[in-house]
This record gives C-alpha cells, sequence and structure tokens, in this order.
C-alpha cells in the first residue's frame, strides 16, 4: 500500500490528490482559463496534506502528468515534483497526461480517443482501449472530417478533453461520442500511479523531462 502525491498541471487545471492504495483520499482542483499553476500548485499540496492528516515524510512517491501540454505549465508541475522527491528521497512516477484523461471515461465498449486543443485546428491525441491499453501512439495532428475514419468504421468510439469542441465541428460520424468540459485531472492518475509503484515503474529524477511533443499553448 503506497501514498502518492499526484500532480496534474499540463493543462489549465492545477490538479492536485492524494491516493493511498489507488484510491484518492483528497483532491484540490482549479481549473480557471488563466494558469494558477504558480499561485497554486503548492497551496494544494499542503492542503491535501493536511486534509489527508499526512506529512511530507509519508509520501512514498511523487506522480506528476508528463504531457503533452502546456510548455509552462507541464515546468511547473514537474520542476515541483522533482525538488520535493529530492528533498524527501522519494521516487518519481510519470504518468501520461492523454492517458490519465482517457481514463476518465473508461467504459466496456468500445474506444476512448483523448484530444488535447493545440493551436488552429491541430491536437494532441492517442487512442486507448476499454481497458485503458494504448492502441496508437500519441501524435500532433489536423484534424478533418476524416480523422479516425479507421477506428470509427470499428465501432462506437468516445473523444474526450478540450481538443473535442472543433473535432465535434467537422465530425458527424454516428459511432463518434463527444465529451466535452473535461480536463486532465490528479484524481485519475492515482490508479494508474500505484500500478506503476508496485511495478517499480520509476524515472530517473536527475534526468527526467516532460514529454512536449511541441510547445502548443503561449502565454
Amino acid at each position: 500500500m503506497a501514498t502518492i502525491l499526484c500532480l496534474e498541471t499540463a493543462t489549465t487545471n492545477c490538479s492536485v490528490a492524494l491516493s493511498v492504495n489507488g484510491s484518492v483520499i483528497s483532491l484540490r482542483e482549479d481549473d480557471s482559463p488563466g494558469f494558477s499553476h504558480a499561485e497554486k500548485l503548492h497551496v494544494f499540496i499542503e492542503e491535501v496534506l493536511r486534509e489527508g492528516r499526512l506529512k511530507n515524510k509519508d509520501i512514498d512517491a511523487i506522480a506528476v502528468s508528463r504531457g503533452p501540454g502546456s510548455y509552462t505549465g507541464l515546468r511547473i508541475g514537474v520542476s515541483a515534483a522533482k525538488g520535493m522527491c529530492f528533498a524527501l528521497d522519494i521516487p518519481l512516477l510519470s504518468i501520461a497526461t492523454l492517458q490519465s484523461l482517457a481514463a476518465g471515461v473508461m467504459s466496456s465498449e468500445g474506444l476512448v480517443i483523448p484530444m488535447l486543443d493545440a493551436r488552429r485546428m491541430e491536437v494532441y491525441s492517442a487512442v486507448y482501449s476499454p481497458k485503458n491499453i494504448q492502441i496508437r501512439e500519441t501524435r500532433a495532428e489536423i484534424v478533418t472530417p476524416q480523422s479516425f475514419a479507421s477506428f470509427l468504421e470499428k465501432g462506437r468510439v468516445t473523444f474526450v478533453g478540450s481538443g473535442v469542441k472543433k473535432f465535434k465541428e467537422i465530425c458527424n460520424h454516428p459511432n463518434a461520442v463527444f465529451i466535452e468540459g473535461i480536463s486532465p485531472s490528479a484524481r485519475n492518475m492515482a490508479a494508474l500511479a500505484e500500478d506503476k509503484h508496485k511495478k517499480s515503474d520509476l524515472e530517473d529524477v536527475a534526468y527526467f523531462e516532460p514529454y512536449y511533443l511541441k510547445d502548443f499553448l503561449s502565454h
């Protein structure tokens, strides 16, 4: 059983969760459009620990969303995670941002395609099975009415994330299901982080860098 602090800062959502044995016991989030990460992240860390009645020394590992996402947001989250791991001498876990986004809408029917908004008609996307297994790599791609056609022809596909709005406007396939208004959250990192911790699937704290893919948000 592990106590893991999960940090999600890849998008506008500044999100911190404290999990024990893969279950979230405390959560703080602010998804305001102005990027509150620099001001709120360490405050949220203190608050979830206080709510969980734990101290820094009780944390077994830090999990951080590794991207793709906002260059600035990722830097803030990864810097905080690495700093705490160094100070507490605990392991660092990294969770793919798109995987945790997909995990929030897992169902027994059809594929899940998480997509994050990029500039103009571009999105970051990946494809996951109903069991949250990645079956197509992460890409930065321009969406067109024919995007993801090979997956849609095979059955139901659920699209989720900030990139959904632009694709929904040009896709009218009957197998497409669109879920808007959902951002990556530390809540959905907990089970993934617990699994990685059990497998000792750890990052090198000194050399770990976020997965930028490219800088898609400027602020």
